[in-house]
Parts: structure tokens; sequence; C-alpha cells
């Protein structure tokens, strides 16, 4: 093999390695990964907040009314699945 093909090898290894990690961690604690998962779907949330407000907001503003909107999408589910599932909690 080439040193090339070597290093790289060696690197998809250590990502797989690295990939295998965050699962087992994910496995005990997702609410670090929930968080994340919701930052990243309010990079979509926040643009469309700022094209629908034409621009009256700033930008931070918007980032801010799309994670509110998120939060309290997850909190109406949340509720929800209390009332009418309240045997799992």
């Amino acid at each position: 093999m080439k040193p090339i093909q070597i290093r790289r090898a060696l690197a998809a290894s250590q990502v797989l390695e690295e990939i295998t990690e965050i699962w087992c961690q994910w496995r005990r604690q997702k609410l670090p990964l929930y968080l994340f998962l919701a930052m990243c779907f309010n990079l979509v949330v926040a643009p469309v907040v700022y094209a629908a407000t034409g621009e009256e907001l700033s930008r931070s503003q918007s980032w801010g009314l799309g994670l509110l909107g998120l939060v309290t999408l997850g909190l109406s589910i949340y509720l929800f699945f209390v009332m009418f599932v309240p045997e799992k909690f």
C-alpha cells in the first residue's frame, strides 16, 4: 500500500471509532443530541422566519423566534403524550 492509502485507511478507521463512540454515548445521554438536532433544524427555520417577516426583524431576532417556535412545538408534543399516554410517565 502507498503511504497515502495507509493514511486514508487510518483516518477512516478513526472516523468509524469516533462514530461508534458517539453512538454509545447517545444511548446514555440523549439531551445533547436533541439540542444539537434542534439547533441544526433551526438553521432551516431561521431564514424562513427572516424571509417571512419582510426583513423587519434582524437575523438574531429571527433565530430566536425560530428557536422559540421549536421549543413551543416540542413542549406541545410532549404535553400531548403526557395527557393521552400517562402510564409511560
